[in-house]
């Protein structure tokens, strides 16, 4: 593996800090999320919504946090947790 490929690959392999998690709780619900996988057409989707917001380089959508209560899912975009309540969805 090279350098270049190195690098790339552990920046693609980081995910949210495991104490922001702790603290990360569901706007509507106040309740704990979970870290969970996203399908690849929802990762499709969200990618291409927030491709604009990032300028020339290409946002990573891997997962996203899912309530434990209400099982909104809010997307993880380039490590960076969307909590916003118009940007959640339901994993179908």
């Amino acid at each position: 593996m090279t350098a270049s490929l190195a690098i790339r690959y552990t920046a693609l392999a980081m995910a949210v800090d495991k104490e922001l998690l702790e603290i990360l709780a569901c706007p509507i619900c106040k309740e704990p999320v979970d870290l969970v996988a996203l399908s690849e057409g929802r990762r499709t989707e969200v990618r291409d919504k927030y491709r604009e917001k990032f300028r020339g380089e290409e946002p990573v959508v891997d997962e996203g946090l899912r309530c434990r209560k209400c099982g909104r899912i809010y997307p993880v975009v380039s490590d960076i947790p969307v909590m916003l309540v118009d940007e959640a969805f339901e994993e179908g």
